[in-house]
């Protein structure tokens, strides 16, 4: 197989984890050479020379591995073994691992050899002039595996691999039909094919039926441009798709990806068809799709008035089939919707046509601990592409963003942060906007939307905004200390930089005289201590001074503490901005077990408990 070939097939953005300073360097001279690929480096031995540092391997290697990276080990085999033979499940979606010595004389794809792992050893072994120790059968023999064709081909019968494969291994005659594309892999390698061949490899971008003997392959040629009006149903699409596809005898498996407007890119119905056929959805700016004018069929000024550009469905099927393809279905129409299909000589990598739709997560990565995070809020951070937020939580989540890139905020920059993580999103990106506790609580969440709603920016308006829920700094202080949020509470916070201290006072004293268990948040700051005195003294109007008051510092992390005092003795010297301070009500109690003190405040079961109830059994029997 040529090196064309190789790099042609190879998986995009693997990471190369150096453990050495050696391996560092080895790293940082393939990373020139291998598509997104970048320097995963142990901290204290990267002098410099990593994209991305980490301090736990096995934490690293596995965050990787469950985020489907390709990883490229340079390291011992055993190391990447151990580190990963826990998560092994289901090889056809599991990253490609490869393990290379630190003077790249030994190549080894250890997993994911038909997933690209083959592909990337072969290539870094031209780069190193190493040895790559090969052991699948297709592959050393043919230089390729049949199952394991590029991404976006796809196979119309699978169950004819085995065989096929079996008689290229046995030098038996194979034919090789192109109908679509130029073959790439298949014709460019080490295979001989012959026109007499009884058995045969087909690559169509139509529909058909399988004769015997005969595997057959879709390539990704189809780009399928879409035009419709806002809030179109998904049913109609799916028809106007089909019906369309049938029409013109195409394959829906040699559809490469779906292509519209920007304008559409949150349009839920061209997404769930994306998702029916498997294929990601991209979209294109306005000018990109009028630069397509010259070759619509159907060029329209009603739909320039409307969208900038004459052509929706045409323009975006030829911008993603590129400057090469040819519109072989001009548009096609349903009540309100529009499709277009245009055909491209070689397969479209969907990875480079337009661009995604964004997403968001704002995510609420609890006080710190990992158990304490949400599964949910670990995948999002690494799914994501980039991830924005204060040094101090990006440092507490950087295993799980290792594949990110970092955007550090200082403290105080919410709104200059909140900008960043949603322009980051409008073009395109998977990116983490990561609050401590939950960002819907007095976090990043609620800033998301008010920052959308003032602004009415087009490009904000698009993306996919997904809220991950965080563990609370009041839960954490509650469970920590007994169960003081047993019944009614409220949250207050006494920072006046956003809200009149008037306004604090006022819902102090309403908190008060409802005997509400509170929960102050920024209680303190360097230049801010008179708030925290005052609203106790507010609370002390209404319960006795005894009553309990938990002050919870670095709540989750090293260092934390937990003591529970009266409220009388509340006072700022004992309390900092990473301390979250819990009042109970007049109601909750302090009780003290084996040299362990705990509070609590009942939720009103003891008189429920005054008469006891028999189950129904033991009455009968009475």
């Amino acid at each position: 197989m040529t090196q064309r070939l190789k790099i042609e097939r190879l998986p995009q953005g693997a990471a190369l984890v150096a453990l050495t300073s050696t391996g560092a360097d080895l790293a940082r001279k393939l990373a020139g050479k291998l598509p997104g690929a970048k320097v995963h480096a142990l901290q204290d031995r990267a002098d410099g020379k990593s994209d991305i540092t980490f301090t736990d391997t096995g934490d690293h290697l596995r965050c990787l591995f469950k985020a489907r990276t390709p990883i490229i080990g340079i390291c011992a085999a055993g190391i990447l073994i151990r580190c990963l033979a826990p998560l092994l499940q289901n090889k056809s979606t599991e990253p490609p691992v490869v393990c290379i010595g630190e003077d790249g004389a030994a190549i080894v794809p250890l997993l994911g050899g038909h997933r690209g792992g083959v592909a990337l050893a072969q290539a870094i072994a031209d780069i190193t002039k190493g040895q790559c120790a090969i052991t699948t059968a297709g592959e050393i023999t043919l230089g390729l595996a049949l199952d394991n064709p590029p991404m976006g081909w796809r196979i119309n019968n699978p169950d004819k691999v085995k065989p096929l494969t079996a008689a290229l291994l046995a030098n038996e005659k194979v034919a090789l039909k192109l109908e679509a594309g130029d073959g790439g892999w298949l014709s460019g390698g080490a295979l001989s094919f012959d026109d007499d061949g009884a058995t045969s490899i087909r690559v169509t971008h139509r529909t058909l039926t399988p004769v015997k003997n005969e595997l057959v392959f879709h390539p990704p040629v189809l780009a399928l441009g879409i035009g419709c009006e806002r809030g179109v149903e998904t049913k109609e699409l799916e028809t106007l798709v089909s019906e369309t596809l049938a029409g013109a005898g195409l394959s829906r498996q040699s559809i490469a990806c779906i292509a519209s407007i920007d304008i559409k890119a949150d349009e839920d119905a061209i997404h769930a068809l994306a998702q029916s056929l498997n294929v990601p959805a991209r979209f294109f700016a306005a000018a990109e799709l009028e630069a397509e004018a010259p070759r619509l069929a159907n060029p329209s000024d009603i739909v320039f008035d409307e969208t900038g550009c004459h052509g929706v469905s045409e323009g975006a099927a030829l911008a993603a089939a590129g400057i090469d393809g040819d519109l072989i279905c001009p548009k096609t129409k349903s009540r309100r919707a529009t499709c277009a299909i245009a055909l491209s000589p070689t397969p479209i990598n969907s990875n480079s046509a337009g661009h995604p739709r964004g997403e968001l997560f704002v995510i609420g990565i609890g006080p710190g601990a990992d158990e304490w995070r949400t599964p949910e809020a670990t995948k999002l951070l690494e799914r994501a592409e980039d991830a924005v937020g204060y040094d101090l939580y990006l440092d507490l989540v950087a295993e799980n963003i290792s594949a990110a890139e970092r955007h550090a905020f200082p403290l105080g920059a919410e709104e200059i942060r909140v900008r960043a993580a949603l322009d980051l999103a409008a073009q395109g990106r998977r990116v983490a906007l990561i609050s401590s506790g939950d960002a819907g609580i007095y976090a990043m969440g609620s800033l998301v939307f008010e920052l959308i709603e003032r602004e009415d920016n087009a490009a904000w308006n698009r993306i996919a905004l997904t809220m991950a829920p965080g563990i609370s700094a009041l839960q954490a202080a509650s469970a920590r200390s007994g169960a003081p949020l047993g019944h009614d509470f409220c949250t207050i916070s006494l920072s006046d930089l956003l809200t009149p201290w008037p306004d604090i006072q006022h819902r102090v004293k309403a908190a008060a005289e409802g005997d509400f268990v509170v929960a102050f948040y920024n209680p303190v700051s360097k230049r801010r201590r008179h708030q925290l005195e005052t609203a106790r003294d507010i609370l002390l109007t209404h319960r006795p001074p005894e009553t309990p008051v938990v002050l919870a510092r670095n709540l989750g992390r090293e260092g934390e503490t937990i003591d529970i005092i009266s409220l009388c003795d509340l006072n700022a010297d004992k309390v900092d901005m990473l301390t979250m301070v819990l009042v109970g009500s007049s109601q909750t109690r302090k009780i003290e077990r084996n040299a362990s003190a705990w509070i609590f405040t009942p939720r009103g079961y003891a008189a429920k408990m005054e008469t006891p109830q028999l189950p129904p059994s033991k009455r009968n029997a009475s």
